[in-house]
């Protein structure tokens, strides 16, 4: 594909996009999360604009953009991060839901205004994206004994006491992390990407990555924040809806980023198990034990680039014969429902298998139009 003037469209189409902006995103620029009562996240704002600055939609992305700004940071994201939730509340108004941010969709959505403002040649994105990444190192990044600076979910719920932090592996990217360590060299952020293979390989002790990881003076793995909150402390750590983008991020980073090698291996349970079985497991336990068989086709999706990563290219054809098999012909998406979460994994492995970007080793966007 030859190379577009900026802020023009790229003339391949991308038919999965198209199909997910016609289901899933109103003309105001808000996702709208359709099994969810409607509901809007910062994550789904933050993928979608991700997705609009490699399909090279600068129109789009700037609707997003607004309305991200305008509806979860009362109007002004250099300010404040934006609320993960928003929806309707029980008296019938739409609104924000929860203020709590969360921070791998704060991440995106810096990473996403410092690439557009590079590359479509617009300081003001750039800038506030810096900002943004900023208040995120000030804000959820803490100093934890065994890890040192290391991202937190968000600002609040995850510090259930003096000597406990609760992460969450699939909100570090190893791409994002390394290109604001790169970007902003002297924050926190090299830190934070050093802190990942050791998450991973002492939260994942069966090879698996959990949803979530309890740090402080040993790491290992948790129940989720929600749980610990009722003072359920002996429920199960499991890896599962979150866990399974922590596969995705490793496979669709540059394999010379920093920890990228030393992750995989941290989480190699995964690929060994789907060479005897035709799909990833919906729900493991930290002992390796499968808890359910039988995920959605987002779980397909996510591993493809994973298994890329490793080597294992009859293991990527039955993946990806399974997400052809579950696409609707009708609507263009996958799954019966067309699950948004669905959608958006497999807008991220099927785009970086269709060569429509990829990362560079310090984290910058690759994208054919530029």
């Amino acid at each position: 594909m030859v190379a577009l003037q900026s802020g023009c469209r790229a003339q391949q189409s991308w038919p999965l996009w198209e199909s997910y902006t016609r289901n899933a995103i109103d003309p105001s620029g808000r996702v709208v999360d359709h099994s969810a009562a409607d509901r809007t996240t910062s994550e789904g704002q933050a993928y979608a604009m991700f997705f609009a600055l490699v399909d090279n939609d600068r129109s789009r992305f700037d609707k997003l953009f607004h309305w991200t700004q305008d509806n979860l940071a009362d109007g002004d994201l250099s300010l404040r991060l934006p609320a993960w939730s928003w929806g309707k509340a029980p008296d019938g108004s739409w609104k924000v839901l929860d203020q709590n941010p969360a921070s791998d969709a704060d991440l995106w959505i810096a990473y996403d205004l410092s690439e557009a403002g590079r590359l479509w040649h617009d300081p003001r994105y750039a800038q506030l994206g810096s900002l943004m990444a900023t208040r995120v190192a000030q804000q959820e990044i803490v100093i934890i004994p065994s890890l040192g600076p290391t991202l937190l979910s968000g600002t609040q719920g995850f510090h259930p006491d003096s000597s406990i932090w609760i992460l969450n592996p699939s909100y570090m990217p190893p791409s994002l992390l390394s290109y604001f360590a790169t970007t902003q060299p002297q924050g926190p952020w090299a830190s934070v990407l050093q802190s990942v293979p050791q998450i991973l390989s002492q939260g994942s002790p069966s090879g698996f990555a959990m949803d979530w990881v309890a740090a402080g003076s040993t790491i290992r793995p948790s129940p989720p924040p929600a749980l610990l909150a009722t003072g359920n402390s002996n429920a199960p750590a499991v890896g599962s809806y979150d866990a399974i983008r922590v596969y995705l991020w490793l496979g669709i980073a540059d394999p010379d980023t920093p920890g990228v090698s030393e992750s995989l291996t941290a989480v190699d349970a995964m690929a060994t198990y789907l060479q005897h079985h035709s799909t990833p497991p919906q729900r493991v336990d930290s002992n390796g034990h499968i808890l359910d068989e039988n995920p959605p086709v987002a779980f397909s999706a996510a591993v493809v680039p994973y298994l890329h990563a490793v080597d294992l290219p009859q293991l990527v054809k039955t993946q990806t014969d399974r997400m052809a098999a579950l696409k609707d012909p009708s609507t263009g998406l996958y799954g019966r429902e067309a699950a948004y979460y669905d959608q958006n994994l497999a807008l991220f492995a099927t785009g970086w298998s269709e060569h429509r970007y990829r990362f560079a080793r310090d984290g910058k966007l690759i994208v054919p139009w530029k």
